[in-house]
């Protein structure tokens, strides 16, 4: 990490603090738990997410969860990109984030350690590097999602692009759109060069896999586009998923990172909640979900709510408001 963006983190750390202090009942969505966990009584449980729908529903699904048994819990969504909030969860600022495994030991090591594609290998290696850094990485979930490489269908017929090996020949005349930090990303921008030689026309910084990004996609101001491979609006739009040949995207387990400090205040049983959500979360039915939220347009915390009960995780009428 280079001084700039040192002070750039730095920086952003300082606004999500003030933020978080300023946070009441009225600012994120805070439990009103009847029961009483195991352990000692304590601070609020903040579970913050990115800054992209799916990582929004995630935050409701195990904050709501937890909320069921009795943890007070306050969910804090769209935060920002992993530069915010992971240093923020480092801090204490956040004590709970929904996260990517592979992403996760990117961003945790500093780029020292490699994304591999075997989630077991990925979820290993993130749970020895979090341990070091005072957070646990609860058991992650079967679902995964991972950055894909978009084009429309037109695109891909009129350069015959079946894989991300295939837009070498043409990335010179194409413009690339992501997320404002897919240019510093070892699985964006950085990777697709290094990996892939890719060098594209120019790059517009759009949002997270969100309307932006779709729309200038479909418009033509964009011919590739980061999306996830979960986003309910690739199958729906008939968006073509240019296979990763050369294995660059890392498996991306859905993965809970926790302080040690909660669960130490709180007891063992915050993380057995935790492991009975993640054990029916399956990409299938993120997929599913999210397409509730993203095509359907329904508020991220009921849809949370409606699959938590349907599992008997939270009882009618239960969870964060």
């Amino acid at each position: 990490m280079n001084p700039p963006t040192m002070i750039r983190v730095a920086c952003a750390g300082l606004v999500l603090a003030v933020a978080l202090s300023a946070c009441t009942s009225s600012g994120g969505r805070v439990s009103s738990a009847a029961g009483k966990p195991a352990g000692r009584p304590g601070t609020v449980i903040s579970v913050g997410s990115f800054d992209f729908p799916e990582s929004a529903l995630l935050a409701d699904i195990y904050g709501n969860a937890l909320a069921a048994k009795g943890f007070p819990v306050r969910v804090l969504p769209d935060l920002g990109p992993r530069e915010v909030v992971d240093p923020a969860l480092a801090a204490g600022l956040l004590q709970l984030v929904p996260e990517y495994a592979g992403s996760a030991l990117e961003f945790f090591s500093l780029g020292r350690l490699s994304a591999t594609s075997d989630a077991g290998a990925a979820n290993r290696a993130l749970a020895a590097l979090a341990a070091g850094r005072g957070l646990v990485a609860a058991r992650p979930a079967p679902a995964q999602d991972a950055n894909a490489i978009v084009v429309t269908a037109a695109t891909a017929a009129r350069y015959g692009l079946r894989s991300i090996t295939d837009l070498a020949k043409v990335a010179p005349d194409l413009v690339f759109g992501g997320p404002p930090e897919c240019p510093g990303r070892a699985a964006c921008l950085l990777g697709l060069q290094r990996v892939y030689g890719l060098r594209f026309r120019a790059f517009i910084p759009l949002d997270a896999g969100g309307p932006l990004t779709l729309q200038a996609l479909e418009a033509g101001y964009i011919g590739v586009a980061l999306l996830f491979t979960t986003d309910p609006s690739i199958p729906a739009r008939h968006l073509v998923v240019l296979a990763d040949d050369r294995g660059l995207q890392p498996a991306e387990s859905i993965t809970p990172l926790l302080r040690k400090d909660v669960i130490a205040r709180y007891g063992p049983n915050l993380v057995t909640v935790l492991t009975r959500v993640s054990a029916l979360l399956d990409t299938g039915t993120l997929r599913a979900l999210d397409a509730r939220v993203e095509l359907g347009g329904q508020d991220p915390g009921l849809v949370a709510r409606g699959w938590l009960r349907a599992h008997g995780l939270i009882p009618a009428g239960g969870g964060v408001r």
